[in-house]
């Protein structure tokens, strides 16, 4: 299992650092809660709390990857 080093005792920072990493590395809400041992539904909250953008804006999708070469894309 992966290792985290945390910078400072921020409990909020090490909470946000974490879902973030199991959000990263599960690639997915159900994923990621199993991950952290919570449910699906607290992580919601967790990521709501906390300001956790997911999925992110960088992450392009298939599809409009396809509608842009296509010259579909609005």
């Amino acid at each position: 299992m992966a290792q985290l080093i945390l910078d400072d005792f921020n409990l909020e920072k090490a909470e946000r650092r974490l879902c973030v990493e199991a959000l990263s590395s599960a690639g997915n809400i159900v994923g990621a809660a199993a991950l952290l041992g919570i449910t699906r539904h607290a992580l919601k909250r967790r990521i709501i709390k906390l300001a956790i953008e997911w999925p992110p804006r960088n992450a392009s999708r298939p599809s409009d990857a396809v509608n842009a070469s296509a010259g579909l894309a609005r």
